[in-house]
């Protein structure tokens, strides 16, 4: 399998489970500021012209969240549960999808990929309301997790992987995770994890 990355927040959710997977990948690096992801040798992987980008045999998959699945699949791995549990997960990727790795990844943007790439200056009215958005949100995760360790069942799932990317860069982007106790734990206990801690592949090994 080959993975195609950049450190920048999507990839960040398929390195984490590939790394605490330990799956057999090769991992590409993309330098985006080079637009190596804009490339027609890589657009024929992902028209999108995004990260990450999986290839596994005859199979290519874009979109993090389907590249986690797959490795999961792959390994046999309780991270995709093959009973009633992965609806909740199916729901939790879609509820994170449409509302709240939207407005954590505007606060990302503004705040860190902006300047990363000079992008201009942060815009104070989406950050008001991705901020606004963001509390709305996190209260709805934070009443969820009150009794829980993780967010379905009673083990990690790809669902934890994947409602937390924003939040290893909850300083920098100006993410208020501090007022909600219950996610700050939730997130506490996933960052114990030297896979999410330290996803990213040495830019020295990834060829």
């Amino acid at each position: 399998m080959k993975l195609y990355w950049s450190d920048v927040l999507s990839p960040r959710k398929a390195c984490a489970v590939a790394k605490y997977l330990q799956s057999p990948v090769e991992y590409a690096y993309l330098d985006l500021a080079r637009g190596e992801h804009k490339t027609p040798e890589y657009l024929v992987l992902n028209p999108n012209g995004k990260v990450p980008t999986l290839v596994d045999g005859a199979r290519t998959l874009w979109e993090a969240d389907a590249i986690m699945c797959h490795l999961a699949a792959r390994a046999d791995s309780g991270l995709w549960p093959q009973d009633d549990r992965q609806i909740e997960v199916i729901r939790w990727l879609s509820w994170d999808l449409a509302h709240f790795y939207r407005s954590g990844g505007t606060l990302y943007f503004e705040y860190i990929i902006k300047q990363r790439f000079g992008l201009g200056s942060v815009d104070p009215v989406e950050v008001k309301q991705a901020t606004d958005e963001w509390r709305r949100l996190a209260s709805v995760l934070d009443g969820h997790l009150r009794d829980r360790h993780w967010l379905v069942g009673g083990g990690i799932t790809i669902a934890d992987f994947a409602v937390a990317a924003t939040l290893p860069y909850a300083q920098r982007a100006h993410i208020p995770l501090d007022e909600f106790p219950n996610v700050r734990r939730w997130h506490d206990r996933l960052s114990e994890l030297e896979a999410w801690r330290d996803p990213f592949p040495a830019l020295a090994a990834a060829a």
